[in-house]
């Protein structure tokens, strides 16, 4: 699934500033309740799946990328929230290149739906891999703004 069919300009956070990777996962899991689009029951179990998930191996990925994600029981879409760093040195989500995350896409995944959990990571990784959406997601102030960004960079 593309970036622009997965997240609506509301989900991409601006000038996101967690302290570290365990706080920003939690940052982004508490935004999809805020949002409406996970019921608050169901924050704590998705954060600690994610955190879990984590735990087990990094998501960081290379070029200032990070993709924290999770299958999870209870939901039944896919869910994603995206956090760009734009001020300081980014995250240590220990990525396979050393650089800090700025661009961290949190996703939430329906237990069982594998391919689409596959098909989602490399649609993502895809457009955020390019340098210049990066760096525009780097200058952009306006949430309908970035998610153009995404979108173009699709093409």
């Amino acid at each position: 699934m593309r970036p622009s069919e997965l997240l609506d300009p509301a989900d991409v956070l601006l000038d996101f500033q967690p302290t570290d990777k365990w706080q920003a996962i939690g940052d982004l899991v508490h935004h999809l309740v805020a949002l409406g689009k996970l019921p608050v029951e169901l924050e704590s179990a998705v954060r600690d799946a994610v955190l879990d998930r984590e735990r087990s191996m990094s998501t960081g990925m290379e070029r200032g990328v990070a993709i924290p994600h999770a299958a999870v029981e209870e939901v039944s879409e896919l869910l994603a929230v995206m956090g760009v760093v734009q001020d300081g040195g980014g995250l240590d989500f220990e990525s396979i290149d050393g650089q800090s995350a700025r661009v961290v896409v949190l996703l939430v995944i329906p237990k069982g739906q594998k391919l689409l959990h596959i098909r989602t990571l490399a649609d993502i990784a895809r457009v955020l891999t390019k340098e210049s959406v990066r760096a525009k997601l780097m200058e952009t102030r306006e949430q309908a703004e970035a998610h153009a960004v995404l979108v173009a960079g699709e093409a």
